[in-house]
């Protein structure tokens, strides 16, 4: 509150260079979101969260899936335990409406219905930091973000690191990275390799015998050389290849069985970037492209469908008269082919400013955004917030943002339609959320917590209906966001979430498919001189499913996962971690199996 957002970069650094359990002098105010354009404090910023890599080595998450379900308000689901399609839905959005990021590349599917991101072979082995932010962002990122943005960065690294681990299943996963780091340049490179026979993605429990395999195969590099003291180069490529056996719906009965179907993915993302100090402001330009190839097999036959992304940016920030402020211009273009043979290019102009002002205990900030599409017209989008400190360690904050949605290749060209469908016959989705929190911190921050309240709309939804896409639904969430933290002493801490989701099609008052009602998770973590872990009990509730034909309503589940590190030197370490630790008979998506109890040890080793 009483900082330059500018001058918290400083503070950004020092929570990315903490060690491996962080002081307990770090509290959430300390800890800066970027995905916001301009820096900003998590406390001062509604709907922010980060996630580091402390975190995720300590609850030992193998996959993106498996740690943003411990954010609130995101509904993770997963077709299959390994390899199946998994996305996510941010405060009842749909899929589709999460922009997700790689080190500011967008990387949604263009060829996906509803443009959405498949987290199933995204692994976290070379991921720095996370970044949510939850509720519409248009007014920063454009379309895809009615529900939010999900940025990843990946991480720098000064030396060598190794991890092998095996288990359950046939499971293998092993991971090489070696960087070198200093204040003039850095250059790093990755290869990371996850295999595993795996379980039936058809549940078993319904008769179902036969495993389906699963591996996936990831290389990267990312590298920055300080040409002066005003002019910085950087760069990152990111690259998976995929094979997931999967299941199918055979005649005669069109139900899910075990088949002998398969999918094939390969994916790769990147970025370059030339940041420069001219005219007092500091300019940022850059390229970012990502392109995904996935082929379906089914009865011998297959299907192939390919999706590529470029974004063209120039982003200039500065500070005048106490205001920091940062605008700029966007060019974003994708394309996408389709297994019908259809195909067609999309694209977006866009021009962008956002401005924020610290008045002692008053913070403010906003966003404006002109986005102009070739196909469907303009659109205007805002964002609002505000943040007060009440003193004592209460912040009240509060935003009110609107977004919008331009249809996707596969619903522009009416993929799969019945009949023919005029050009363009679609508008863009539009949304508005409001939401107001109340944050509190202890002196010394051995306590955090925030409640958040929200409401958001989505309008001129698209739906498949009646042979063709159309825009017909209204949808509504209200949702309740619960988060807290506890340095409880002795090296232990207990992180909890909890989320209510009311998800509604205001149209006909039924509930929106794969959103709980109530979810929620509790992570107890330790640290010690050489062993370390942490114990997580993941809920959720009962939610509505598709049954093919009928909705179906899926059961709650409860499901606990164990992870533990020894430090046998400075430089080598042992693991081990048992998921599902009840053996707990669950499905996520309707008919389709999870684990049951399986267990994995390793070794991790850093030079």
């Amino acid at each position: 509150m009483k900082r330059s957002i500018l001058s918290s970069t400083a503070a950004m650094a020092a929570v990315i260079a903490a060690p491996a359990f962080a002081d307990e002098a770090t509290q959430l105010d300390e800890v800066v979101v970027t995905a916001t354009r301009l820096p900003a404090i998590v406390a001062e910023t509604p709907g922010a969260r980060v996630i580091d890599s402390r975190i995720i080595e300590q609850r030992g998450a193998v996959f993106a899936a498996d740690i943003l379900s411990d954010v609130p308000g995101l509904s993770v689901t997963r077709t299959g335990a390994f390899g199946g399609i998994a996305q996510v839905r941010m405060r009842g959005a749909t899929p589709g409406k999460t922009l997700v990021l790689v080190d500011g590349a967008p990387v949604n599917d263009a060829a996906e219905p509803n443009g959405a991101y498949d987290f199933s072979s995204f692994e976290l082995a070379d991921i720095d930091r996370i970044e949510v932010l939850s509720g519409p962002q248009s007014s920063l990122w454009g379309s895809d973000a009615i529900g939010g943005v999900i940025s990843f960065t990946t991480r720098d690294i000064d030396g060598v690191r190794a991890e092998a681990e095996a288990g359950s299943f046939d499971t293998a996963r092993g991971r090489l990275s070696a960087g070198v780091a200093n204040e003039t340049y850095a250059f790093s490179a990755y290869v990371s390799r996850f295999q595993t026979d795996g379980i039936s993605a058809a549940d078993k429990a319904d008769g179902n015998p036969e495993t389906d395999g699963f591996r996936s195969t990831t290389l990267g590099a990312k590298g920055r050389y300080v040409l002066s003291d005003a002019v910085k180069v950087e760069g990152a490529a990111r690259w998976n290849d995929s094979h997931a056996d999967i299941d199918g719906f055979p005649a005669p009965d069109y139900v899910l069985a075990d088949t002998g179907d398969a999918q094939d993915s390969e994916q790769w993302s990147g970025f370059g970037r030339v940041t420069a100090q001219a005219f007092g402001l500091d300019h940022q330009f850059s390229i970012s492209a990502s392109d995904l190839e996935r082929t379906s097999y089914s009865d011998g036959f297959g299907s192939t469908f390919s999706g590529d992304r470029q974004a063209y940016r120039w982003q200039a920030d500065g500070q005048a008269q106490g205001v920091d402020y940062a605008f700029g211009v966007e060019r974003n273009e994708a394309s996408a082919a389709l297994s019908s043979g259809l195909s067609r290019d999309l694209s977006i102009t866009s021009v962008f400013g956002v401005a924020r002002y610290d008045a002692g205990p008053l913070n403010l900030s906003g966003g404006l955004r002109y986005d102009d599409t070739d196909d469907f017209g303009s659109k205007t989008t805002g964002r609002i917030s505000a943040a007060y400190d009440l003193a004592g360690g209460f912040i009240l904050s509060g935003a009110y943002g609107t977004g919008f949605k331009a249809p996707t290749v596969s619903q522009a060209v009416c993929d799969y339609c019945f009949a023919p469908q005029p050009w363009p016959a679609l508008k863009p989705e539009t949304a508005d959320s409001v939401e107001i929190a109340l944050g509190w911190a202890s002196a010394g921050g051995r306590f955090e917590g925030r409640a958040t309240l929200y409401r958001l709309n989505v309008e001129d939804q698209i739906t498949y209906s009646a042979g063709r896409y159309v825009n017909v639904a209204k949808t509504r969430s209200d949702g309740l966001e619960l988060e807290g933290r506890a340095r409880l002493g002795a090296g232990f801490d207990l992180t909890l979430a909890y989320a209510w989701t009311d998800a509604a099609d205001r149209t006909t008052g039924a509930r929106l498919l794969r959103v709980p009602e109530h979810a929620g998770s509790a992570t107890l973590g330790w640290t010690g001189d050489r062993l370390s872990g942490a114990l997580t009990v993941r809920a959720e509730g009962e939610q509505d499913d598709s049954g093919g034909f009928s909705t179906v309503v899926r059961k709650g589940f409860v499901t606990a996962n164990l992870n533990a590190a020894y430090a046998l030197t400075d430089k080598v370490a042992l693991t081990a971690r048992i998921e599902n630790l009840g053996d707990e008979h669950y499905q996520q998506v309707f008919g389709y199996g999870e684990p049951g109890r399986s267990a994995y040890v390793g070794v991790r080793l850093r030079y």
